[in-house]
């Protein structure tokens, strides 16, 4: 597994994943890919097989009650997975660095993400909640 982090999270969340052994992992900049529209970086992940870790869950995986019905995956068969990092608009750093750490040791009891999305909640009481599901729903 590879991570792609988006441009809108932080390159460290990248160099995280290099850390814990995910040796292909990158991020969006590092690979001259800043600017590009959702639809632009979608072909991209899927040729690659990047699993991806955005902050923009709705853009990936469409409305959170019904993921899949829209969004850029709503109409993939096959991808490498999606980390979804939610937290508050304006997320700082030692959030996102929390969130991806939920995220990194959730994929260490269960490393396949392939079809899934794998999203790590910061709730308003504190509390983290972590879901995973499939995307295409089976």
């Amino acid at each position: 597994m590879k991570f792609l982090v988006d441009e809108c999270l932080s390159p460290d969340l990248a160099k995280m994943a290099v850390h814990e052994g995910y040796f292909g992992s990158s991020h969006v900049v590092w690979l001259g890919r800043a600017g590009l529209k959702d639809w632009e970086l979608k072909p991209i992940i899927l040729a690659d097989d990047w699993t991806f870790v955005t902050k923009n869950s709705v853009d990936f995986r469409g409305p959170k009650d019904r993921p899949g019905t829209k969004g850029q995956y709503a109409d993939v068969a096959i991808h490498a997975g999606l980390v979804c990092l939610n937290g508050p608009p304006g997320m700082d750093l030692p959030m996102q660095t929390e969130l991806f750490e939920v995220a990194l040791a959730e994929l260490a009891v269960a490393l396949d993400l392939v079809n899934q999305v794998l999203e790590v909640t910061a709730e308003d009481d504190e509390e983290i909640n972590v879901l995973r599901y499939a995307l295409p729903v089976d």
